[in-house]
């Protein structure tokens, strides 16, 4: 398990160093809530960032965008609505950052990935 986490704590720092060169600022990283895990919340101006970052060490088994589910989605949701209570924001959105394998030979971001509706 610890392997896993080494990957994943990997694949955050990579995506944070990646929206911070393209000039969003990162606030927050893990931010847990009941139910849910933020991955990254950054700031792009004066728009709130939830960050998804998804990590695929094989394609076999599918793209990283297709593993965020609608149970994902509801829980990535729940944590914003959760983290908003705490630190207001008029706009925010919902961005993935999918990195093929943890060098992140291939980093893809893609802004507002989904709505919360």
């Amino acid at each position: 398990m610890a392997k896993h986490n080494d990957d994943g704590r990997a694949a955050e720092n990579l995506a944070a160093q990646h929206l911070t060169r393209q000039g969003l600022v990162v606030v927050e990283r893990n931010w847990r809530a009941r139910g849910g895990e933020l991955d990254l919340v950054c700031r792009d101006g004066a728009t709130l960032v939830f960050v998804e970052v998804r990590l695929r060490a094989n394609a076999a088994y599918g793209g990283a965008l297709e593993s965020i589910g609608a149970t994902k989605r509801r829980r990535l949701i729940s944590a914003a609505e959760q983290y908003l209570t705490q630190y207001p924001a008029h706009q925010c959105r919902f961005d993935v950052v999918l990195l093929d394998g943890v060098e992140g030979r291939r980093i893809e971001w893609i802004r507002d990935a989904f709505d919360a509706d």
